[in-house]
Order: structure tokens, then sequence, then C-alpha cells
């Protein structure tokens, strides 16, 4: 005979095993019927409590319907998408300003051409602005008559010196380089070379070596470029090559007449 232990602990007669609890007494008398559809009306009763919400209305089932989600979708995107470009255009426009305003390394100024520069006649000297010691544009036209020292490419401090020696009181001197460690050097000239009482001397740049190309001179050879000019801005004298003062010194005193 089999034990209690075989029927899962329950006992033979259909009873309760001794280690499980008896029913609620106001349970009533609970009986399990054969066919579960006999138990509708109570799963009906269970779901009505348990279903508190309120039915949905008619707008919400339209908007649950699947074209409708995909057409939401479809407009939260067609929405985003021109935030997004006018968010990137507003960074731009902002780091554009700040770029703007961001003090960046000084530009050195190049040659400047005057309204004559380009319309010069032959023989007479363009109307440019040079590039002081300072930075400050220089108008080689303010500066006639003058003697025009191309010195690149040329140990020219003996010349320098000469020239200055020489040249009358009302000449100027222009000692031009393209060379910006060339114009550095001759920033600091006037402490090598002695300034005659009554002398102008002016140490110029031209950085886009417009003088030798304007007027066709020899690229630099280890001697100086020399341009003498009036007081009307007439080239008196062009010398391509000087190594000393003695090849300019007949056309010094004229330049002053």
């Amino acid at each position: 005979m089999a034990g209690a232990s075989d029927n899962g602990g329950w006992p033979p007669d259909g009873g309760t095993p001794d280690d499980l609890p008896d029913f609620p007494e106001e349970w009533g008398v609970i009986v399990i019927p054969d066919d579960l559809s006999e138990l509708s009306e109570e799963v009906d009763a269970v779901r009505a409590e348990l279903n508190t919400a309120p039915p949905p209305t008619r707008w919400q089932r339209f908007a649950r319907r699947p074209t409708v989600r995909r057409l939401r979708k479809a407009g939260a995107l067609a929405v985003r998408t021109p935030a997004l470009i006018i968010s990137m255009a507003i960074m731009v426009t902002v780091a554009s300003l700040f770029a703007s305003a961001w003090p960046g390394p000084p530009r050195q100024p190049a040659t400047q051409r005057t309204a004559g520069a380009t319309n010069a006649p032959p023989g007479m000297l363009p109307g440019l602005d040079l590039i002081g010691p300072d930075g400050q544009m220089v108008s080689i036209l303010s500066r006639l008559p003058a003697v025009l020292l191309l010195t690149d490419g040329c140990d020219c401090d003996i010349l320098v010196t000469d020239t200055v020696a020489k040249a009358g009181s009302g000449t100027t001197v222009l000692v031009i380089t393209a060379k910006t460690s060339a114009s550095s050097r001759q920033a600091q000239a006037p402490a090598r070379t002695p300034q005659v009482e009554g002398k102008l001397v002016s140490y110029l740049r031209d950085p886009t070596d417009t003088l030798r190309r304007h007027f066709d001179l020899n690229p630099p050879d280890g001697t100086a470029a020399v341009l003498l000019v009036d007081r009307t801005g007439k080239i008196f004298r062009k010398e391509p090559r000087v190594a000393s003062v003695e090849a300019i010194l007949p056309y010094l005193a004229p330049l002053e007449r």
C-alpha cells in the first residue's frame, strides 16, 4: 500500500494535508467545475475590477493606429532636422565672430602704390609707399631729391657712409632692401654709419621688390643698384651696379638744381 507521500502529500480520502491550513470558513464550499467555461462570469467580474482605467476615446484609438504613429515619427524628424541646421549655423556664426575679434599676429604691410604709381611716365619715379623701420608707410615721392640705394645682396656699409657724406644737404639718401633680415640690420645702420649733420637718411623696405622690377634692374650680385631722382621725380641717373660712391659722385650735385 502506498503511503500519503505516494500521493504528493495528500491523504487518500481527498482531505488536506496535516501541514496545510484549511480554507477560511467565510469562503464557504469551493467547488472546482470540470468545465472551466462555467467560470466565465467570475472571470468577467475580476477583469472589471482590475481594469479601472476609462475606455480609450475615439481620438486615442485613431492616434494608436500604425499609420498615424509613422506619420508622427516622420513629423518629429522633420522638426528636429531644421532645428539642428539652425543650431549649427548659430555656432558657426559665433565662432566666426570670435575668430574675427581675436587678435592675431601683426601683418607686415606690403608695398603700397599711390594713384600715380601704375601710370607714371617713362623715366619718372613711380609713387610708391615703402615700409620704414617703425613699420609705417613712407612715400618716396615726399623725400625728393633723393639717392635710392637698392642694397640687397650687397655689403654696402662703406657705400652708404660715403654717399651720405657726399650728398648735398637737401638730398635724401634712401637705403632700400627687399628682405626682412637685411631691413632689420639696416634699421640699426645709423649706429654704424655716422649721420652727417643736416643730411637726411631713410632706411626703407620694398618687400615686393617693385622698384627693381619696375626699372628692370639686375638681380642682386654683390653691388648696389642706384637711382638718382631730382625734385620733380625724374630719374636723373640709373646705375645698375655700384660698388663705390665714385661711380655716382659726378651726379650728386646736379640733383638739387
